[in-house]
């Protein structure tokens, strides 16, 4: 699907985030299929290891700069074609702690990279939306078109950035996609981070042999997607047709994991890879802001986007764990 999708030549595109887990297997996608690619990052959250084996590519270009200075975001724009927003600030708990740094990069930073965008007139506009928007909304599966209170600045700023890329349909016939992401997952996510997301986290935490922490009773759920599914929905997004845009989507595979589930699941993955964790999980306080349930439904994005999920949770895993452990392996050399 994605090899037709980019056979042809696309132009330039932008990755904001380029140096983050998401954006820089964007990067690699785009830059396998021969597509230009400029990525833009201030590498806050992305990491320049996650460009380095990528800039053997010559169609590669790195700008290092920040989305909340909107002359940087005008000087990135310049000549391209599609835009892929990927940079952000991530974590509930992060926002909660700093709220102002939250908005002043999802929300501020999310604007000057769309205006920059709209006065380029690019042809097409991605942006990572997040299924945190959904907020207190208690049913499942979660529907795009009904959503709840958000319950953390980070998630009222990115409402905010559907808020915005709905306006700028209306005022200036400038259309977006947004794909709310639910708890993408995959090589590149940066497990060492106070702020790192569970699998990765978890992951680290069973090749140390250290305790691991369940927020809650463990029965909170999610619905886990390998990153490969989010490269497919920006490819899908960014080439679409104008029916398609002015519109979110859920980016997910639709289903649901319990955390009891994911540890026993992660256990046995790594046990099929001859590493043995033996503790039992520890059980903690649930975290302020989190959602108690997160299940996408999916139909949307199937029937407009042509989305269709390579990846389930375990598949994911299963391509994914060989990337942790050889960056267990460096990490633990480069320590000594």
């Amino acid at each position: 699907m994605i090899e037709q999708l980019l056979s042809q030549d696309r132009g330039l595109w932008l990755v904001t985030g380029g140096a983050g887990f998401i954006g820089s297997n964007l990067i690699e996608t785009l830059l396998t299929y021969g597509q230009r690619v400029r990525s833009l990052d201030d590498y806050s959250s992305g990491r320049r290891e996650n460009l380095a084996a990528l800039k053997v590519f010559p169609k590669l270009e790195v700008i290092d700069g920040d989305i909340r200075e909107f002359e940087t975001c005008v000087r990135a724009m310049q000549g391209v074609n599609n835009v892929l927003h990927q940079a952000g600030l991530g974590s509930v708990p992060r926002s909660l702690k700093d709220p102002i740094t939250t908005h002043a990069v999802n929300a501020t930073g999310f604007l000057n990279i769309l205006e920059a965008a709209r006065l380029a007139k690019v042809e097409s506009f991605t942006y990572a939306a997040s299924s945190s928007t959904y907020g207190d909304e208690p049913n499942l599966p979660k529907i795009e078109s009904r959503i709840g209170k958000q319950l953390s600045p980070y998630a009222v700023t990115k409402y905010v950035n559907e808020l915005y890329a709905q306006n700028y349909a209306s005022a200036y016939g400038f259309k977006c996609i947004g794909l709310r992401y639910f708890n993408v997952f995959g090589q590149r996510q940066d497990p060492n981070s106070t702020y790192s997301a569970v699998i990765p986290k978890w992951i680290l935490a069973m090749l140390r042999d250290e305790d691991i922490t369940i927020n809650g009773d463990g029965e909170t759920s999610r619905d886990f997607s390998y990153v490969a599914n989010a490269v497919q929905a920006n490819i899908l997004a960014a080439t679409s047709n104008s029916v398609a845009r002015d519109q979110v989507y859920n980016m997910a595979v639709g289903s649901h994991t319990t955390l009891n589930e994911l540890f026993i699941m992660l256990k046995d993955e790594l046990e099929r890879l001859k590493t043995h964790y033996k503790r039992a999980p520890v059980y903690g306080p649930f975290r302020a802001g989190d959602v108690r349930h997160s299940q996408a439904d999916i139909s949307k994005a199937q029937a407009l986007l042509g989305y269709a999920p390579s990846h389930d949770l375990r598949a994911g895993l299963r391509e994914a764990l060989p990337w942790y452990l050889d960056y267990f392996s460096t990490y633990n050399s480069s320590a000594r």
